[in-house]
C-alpha cells in the first residue's frame, strides 16, 4: 500500500531529526537516565541469564495455549516468520535483520517508558522501542510498565504485516501534528484502542491484534469472548474522544474490518479538522455506548460494575 501521510506537512518534515517537545504541551514528565543520549536508546541489549530466558519461555508457552483461534492470523504468521518461539529472549540484532527484510523495521532497546516525542520519532523511522528488561516471577501475571515480553511478543509480530507496519510509521509521523495542537492524549487514545487493545473481524469472528490483549492470557479471552465488554466498530473521531483504563481489563474494545480499514480511517483522515474540534478532555466514558456506534456486542459491564480487578471480580 502506498504511504499517505497523516500530516500534510510530512513531505517537508525531516524525520531524521528528533523533534523538540513544545513547552506548553501536556505530557508526563520523565527523567532520562544519565547514560542515555537524546534518543533514549540503550547502548546494547541486556544480556539475559537462564532464569530470564526461562521466564520468557514460560510466558510464551502460556500465551500459545490461549491465542490460537483468538489472535488474528497475521500475528500468528508473524510469530513463525520471526521464530520467536525458538527459546529464550530474542536477540534484537538478529530479529531486526529478519524484520528488516520483511517490512524495513527494526527493534531497539530502551530502559523504560520514553517521552512521547522520542517514541514518535522512532516509529516515524520504522524503529520499535522495546523494554530492555523482563518481569520477575513475582510480577509474572501483571507488570505495570511494559517489559521485553509485552513489547516483543505482543507488538513485533504485527510489524511483519506490511499494511500494519505502514500504519505504525504513519502513527509516529502523526505525533508531530498532535504536539502542535496539544492533543497527545487524544492521539494516545487512538494508539490504546488500536495498537494495544484492537480487535478485528476475521472469518466472521472477533479476534485480537492489539499487543495488550495478545500478551496477557486473561485479556485475550475476555476481549474476544466475555459478555462484559462492549465491542464497537472503529470510528476514529469517536475513539479519540474516549477515555481508557490503564490498569484493568477494558470495558470497551473497538473492532476493525481489516488492516486496510484501519489505514483508511486513520492515515487518510484529515486530522487538522479533527484536532480543531476536539475538547481538551475526553467526552465519553470508557464504558459508554453512544448513538453513532455500530455495536458488535453491547456488553453487560458486569466485570466493571462488580469492581474490576481490585474487587476480585471474575472477568466474565
Amino acid at each position: 500500500m502506498a504511504t499517505i501521510a497523516l500530516d500534510k506537512a510530512s513531505a517537508a518534515a525531516n524525520y531524521a531529526q528528533l523533534p523538540e517537545m513544545p513547552q506548553d504541551v501536556f505530557t508526563a514528565p520523565l527523567q532520562k537516565p544519565n547514560h542515555l543520549g537524546e534518543d533514549w536508546l540503550e547502548p546494547e541489549q541486556t544480556s539475559y541469564d537462564s532464569e530470564d530466558d526461562a521466564i520468557w519461555d514460560d510466558l510464551f508457552a502460556r500465551q500459545m495455549k490461549v491465542l490460537p483461534g483468538r489472535a488474528v492470523s497475521a500475528f500468528m504468521r508473524g510469530l513463525d516468520k520471526l521464530d520467536l518461539g525458538r527459546g529464550g529472549v530474542p536477540d534484537f540484532v538478529e530479529m531486526s535483520e529478519n524484520l528488516g527484510k520483511l517490512t524495513g523495521w527494526s527493534v531497539v532497546p530502551v530502559p523504560m517508558l520514553i517521552p512521547d516525542h522520542v517514541f514518535f520519532w522512532h516509529l516515524a523511522n520504522r524503529r520499535f522501542p522495546a523494554g530492555n528488561f523482563i518481569r520477575t516471577r513475582e510480577t509474572f501475571d501483571y507488570i505495570q510498565e511494559p517489559d521485553v515480553f509485552h513489547d516483543v511478543f505482543g507488538h513485533v509480530p504485527m510489524l511483519t504485516d506490511p499494511t500494519f507496519a505502514d500504519y505504525m510509521q504513519e502513527y509516529g509521523r502523526a505525533g508531530w501534528k498532535a504536539m502542535r495542537y496539544n492533543r497527545l492524549k487524544a492521539l494516545g487514545s487512538l494508539y490504546w484502542y488500536t495498537v494495544e487493545f484492537g480487535l478485528m473481524m476475521e472469518d466472521d469472528e472477533v479476534r485480537a491484534y492489539g499487543a495488550g490483549i495478545l500478551s496477557g492470557p486473561t485479556e485475550v479471552v475476555f476481549a474476544t469472548e466475555a459478555k462484559s465488554p462492549n465491542r464497537i466498530m472503529l470510528n476514529v473521531d469517536r475513539v479519540m474522544r474516549t477515555d481508557y483504563v490503564i490498569s484493568d481489563l477494558q470495558p470497551t474494545y473497538f473492532v476493525i474490518e481489516d488492516f486496510d480499514d484501519l489505514y483508511r480511517q486513520t492515515v487518510e483522515r484529515d486530522f487538522d479538522k479533527l484536532y480543531k474540534s476536539l475538547p481538551p478532555a475526553f467526552t465519553y466514558a470508557n464504558s459508554a455506548v453512544i448513538d453513532v456506534d455500530h455495536v458488535v456486542n453491547r456488553g453487560t459491564q458486569e466485570y466493571l460494575l462488580r469492581g474490576g480487578r481490585g474487587s476480585g471480580a471474575d472477568p466474565v
